[in-house]
């Protein structure tokens, strides 16, 4: 019993597991060991050298993120599918961008509507101001992996991707290289915005899309949370966490968890390959990084606002997530695209026991932190219906 339960708790360590670059190679089952430290995050947040923190840059990012006037038919805005309400996740399996009203769950395409669902769940703006942090809290902000297959590095290229892309923001009406230089003319034909933008960056030409990303930017390195029950803990508090939540801890550490889920946010940034079930929602199916079917590891902070779970949300909840490894360690293939030989060592020797995950997710709840910022401006200066069409 105590050996199945050591393959119980490998099955959490990656239970929400996505991925890093480079094509499919498959991975040998002796696989070498890697750093499993884990710490607090770290209680300030570095930003980049030409992208420097300013109060204006903040509050200027923070209009453009709920402003619906980036999209190509200004009906969504960041806000939409990251809002503070719900995290700056979506409590939905995959977003609804362009064409669509109503709020999470609620959230419909309009009657004649021919934009796809996005393909990926939305993940959390919280805490990705760390994105590529180690286990020795080293990251380079201008060089920090961002998304589910990293195709952008930096959240000051992150920010602009979403804009470009046709089911999430863009829509119809304008190519992908033609709407962010729309957007800006439309910047720049707001007085509020040219102010704004020249308080924050300085000149008379200060709205470029570079400064764009620079503001929205650092407004997500705002998002933080680092003074979660765990990071209380482990800088010294032992009464901040549950003697069944520190046992978990433990279970955590002892079993290999820590393999792909370490470091202060615990990801390891890295790719991996498990056979999630595909999303029926999706026309064509997510290949993941360069076809190979793998995915960035993810935080597993705050997983109360990050349900449902893995790359697509094609699991609800913590228990299909569990039950999804137990039909791996009885050698079922639940991806017919994925064959076992191909999953991740970790995956491919798992024995799992739904009831005996309790301590487990315990510790998994320590990471919890709803400390964040949640200020929804009251408007925004193009006076469109602030965070989208979301009423």
């Amino acid at each position: 019993m105590k050996s199945r339960c050591i393959f119980i708790i490998s099955a959490v360590a990656l239970l929400i597991s996505g991925c890093r670059e480079e094509k499919y190679v498959k991975v040998a089952v002796n696989a070498p060991k890697v750093s499993t430290t884990i710490t607090a995050l770290p209680e300030n947040v570095k930003f980049p050298d030409d992208n420097p923190f300013s109060e204006r840059k903040v509050e200027l990012g923070r209009l453009l993120f709920f402003d619906p006037i980036l999209s190509g038919n200004k009906d969504v805005a960041c806000a939409t599918c990251h809002h503070p309400s719900s995290g700056y996740a979506e409590f939905r399996d995959l977003s609804i961008g362009p064409n669509a009203r109503g709020f999470g769950s609620k959230r419909k395409f309009n009657a004649q509507n021919d934009i796809p669902f996005v393909k990926r769940n939305s993940q959390t703006v919280i805490n990705t101001a760390f994105n590529g942090i180690d286990t020795r809290d080293r990251y380079d902000p201008e060089t920090a992996t961002m998304f589910w297959d990293e195709r952008a590095k930096s959240l000051e290229k992150q920010a602009l991707e979403p804009i470009k892309a046709f089911e999430e923001m863009r829509g119809h009406g304008f190519e992908e290289t033609e709407i962010l230089e729309e957007v800006v003319k439309r910047l720049r034909e707001i007085t509020e915005y040219q102010e704004l933008f020249a308080a924050a960056f300085g000149g008379k030409n200060a709205i470029s899309v570079e400064n764009l990303g620079n503001a929205i930017a650092t407004f997500e390195r705002t998002l933080v949370t680092n003074n979660s029950r765990f990071d209380q803990f482990m800088r010294g508090d032992e009464d901040a966490i549950l003697l069944s939540e520190k046992d978990g801890f433990e279970l955590f550490k002892s079993v290999g968890c820590v393999n792909c889920h370490n470091g202060p946010m615990f990801s390891d940034y890295k790719i991996h390959i498990l056979g999630v079930p595909d999303n029926n929602k999706l026309v064509e199916i997510d290949k993941g990084v360069r076809d190979s079917f793998a995915f960035r590891t993810p935080s597993l902070r705050n997983l109360r606002f990050t349900a449902p779970y893995m790359h697509n949300g094609s699991l609800k909840n913590l228990r299909q997530v569990l039950e999804f490894y137990e039909d791996i360690a009885g050698g079922k293939e639940r991806n017919p695209s994925v064959s076992k030989s191909q999953y991740d060592p970790f995956v491919r020797e798992l024995k799992l026991s739904v009831k005996e995950m309790s301590l487990i997710i315990s510790f998994l709840n320590t990471l919890n932190d709803d400390s964040f910022d949640k200020t929804i401006p009251e408007n925004v200066p193009s006076r469109l219906q602030v965070g989208g069409n979301i009423q």
